[in-house]
């Protein structure tokens, strides 16, 4: 029997699943900023400073840090910045069109050098055990087909002492704002994306993508399961969306 899992709203063969996500993600590579911005009201930027916020790069020792899913550079740029030449920021990636508009911003940024772009699955990374000192990964762990295993591949690159940090969006606990959000995502996202990028189809599943992802509790659930210790996690904008913590200890 095929084991069978969810893409959006439909339900898919599990082994189709990365290849339908990265069609989703090559078609909007080169809007995926415009779109943040349009699609949140520019939040998406305050919700990175502050989740980035939470790495805190040790200034005097070397820290390795691996940003997972993290093509653009939206999150590595900041850890970068907040670091010190003893900061070593790792992006990974399994879509090569995000990598490449993550290499060509990093240029732009002169960033060019001080970062290593890798393409990769997130369920298999090809790094050693225990050589990280943070992890993170923002809004991109509902995305992969076995959210476990990430997990579980999290747990074995991250040295003792170090963190999982995680920023995806959640389910609104707000009366009256969870039912504009709810109308929002499913009426206006997909037509803004067809309108800007030409297509409203990749930011429909990206809308239910964000429906079937578990609540906070539920997700928190799972990266204690995944074996990180203090798992926890803070609502941002009335629960849009939530960061979620963890410690290898």
């Amino acid at each position: 029997m095929v084991e069978e899992t969810h893409f959006g709203f439909s339900s898919v063969p599990l082994h189709d699943k990365q290849a339908r996500v990265d069609d989703v993600f090559h078609k909007v590579a080169s809007r995926y900023d415009l779109m943040n911005d349009l699609m949140s009201a520019g939040l998406h930027r305050i919700w990175k400073d502050i989740f980035t916020a939470r790495v805190r790069p040790s200034k005097k020792a070397r820290f390795r840090h691996l940003d997972v899913a993290g093509g653009t550079g939206d999150i590595a740029f900041r850890v970068a910045a907040a670091g010190s030449a003893s900061t070593e920021v790792v992006v990974l990636d399994i879509n090569a069109g995000m990598l490449e508009e993550g290499r060509r911003r990093a240029a732009k940024r002169r960033f060019d050098g001080t970062l290593d772009f890798v393409e990769a699955n997130a369920e298999e990374l090809p790094f050693a055990s225990n050589g990280f000192d943070c992890y993170t990964i923002a809004f991109g762990i509902r995305n992969v087909p076995r959210i476990d295993q990430a997990l579980a591949e999290a747990y074995r690159v991250l040295r003792r002492g170090g963190k999982f940090l995680c920023l995806e969006f959640s389910h609104v606990n707000v009366p009256v704002l969870d039912r504009l959000y709810e109308a929002y995502s499913f009426r206006c996202i997909p037509l803004i994306g067809g309108l800007v990028a030409g297509d409203p189809e990749p930011y429909r599943y990206l809308v239910e993508s964000i429906a079937r992802f578990p609540d906070a509790e539920s997700f928190r659930d799972k990266v204690a399961r995944a074996g990180f210790e203090r798992a926890s996690f803070t609502r941002l904008s009335g629960g849009i969306v939530a960061i979620h913590s963890g410690w290898k200890l």
